[in-house]
C-alpha cells in the first residue's frame, strides 16, 4: 500500500480542512495518511512516505510564508525527495496581488529535492466549496496515478 505524508499550516481553519479533503481522498484510493500540522512536523519524515503534500496559507500583503512554516520550509531545501511524488495546494484571499504565492514557493521548493510532480497546484480562495473540493479529489487521483506509475 502506498503512504502519504500530509503538512498542513493553518490559522483559520481552512487549511486545516483542505488538509481533511486531501486526506480523505488519499484514503479512499486505499493510500495509508498520515497528516500533522506544520510546526510538528519535520521534512525529513517525508523520506518514510511515497507522497508528499503540503497545504498552507499565505499570510499578509506581499505573499510571506507563516511563521509557524518557516523553518520547515528551509529545512525541505535540504532534503533528497527522490522516488517520491508530491503535490501543493492552499488557500489564501483574492484580495491580495500575491494570492497562494506560498503554495507556488513550496512547489519550487519541492522541485529541488527531486521529488517528482504528481498534480498541478490547487488554489483555494478562503475556504473550500463544492468546486474547489472537486478540484482537490482531482489532484489527490493525479497524484496517486503519478505513484502508481513510477
Amino acid at each position: 500500500m502506498a503512504t502519504a505524508k500530509v503538512v498542513y499550516a493553518s490559522m483559520t481553519g481552512n487549511n486545516e480542512e483542505i488538509a481533511e479533503i486531501v486526506e480523505e481522498a488519499l484514503e479512499s484510493l486505499n493510500v495509508g495518511v498520515e497528516t500533522t500540522e506544520i510546526s510538528q512536523a519535520d521534512p525529513a519524515d517525508f523520506e518514510d512516505s511515497d507522497i508528499c503534500i503540503v497545504c498552507s496559507y499565505t499570510y499578509g500583503d506581499d505573499g510571506d510564508l507563516p511563521d509557524e512554516a518557516v523553518d520547515f520550509y528551509e529545512d525541505l531545501k535540504d532534503i533528497d525527495l527522490t522516488g517520491k511524488v508530491y503535490g501543493v495546494c492552499g488557500s489564501g484571499d483574492t484580495f491580495y496581488d500575491d494570492f497562494c504565492k506560498v503554495v507556488d514557493d513550496f512547489a519550487a521548493v519541492f522541485e529541488q529535492t527531486g521529488a517528482t510532480k504528481g498534480s498541478d497546484v490547487v488554489k483555494v480562495d478562503l475556504s473550500a466549496e463544492a468546486e474547489d473540493i472537486e478540484h482537490l479529489e482531482k489532484f489527490v487521483s493525479e497524484i496517486v496515478a503519478k505513484q502508481s506509475a513510477l
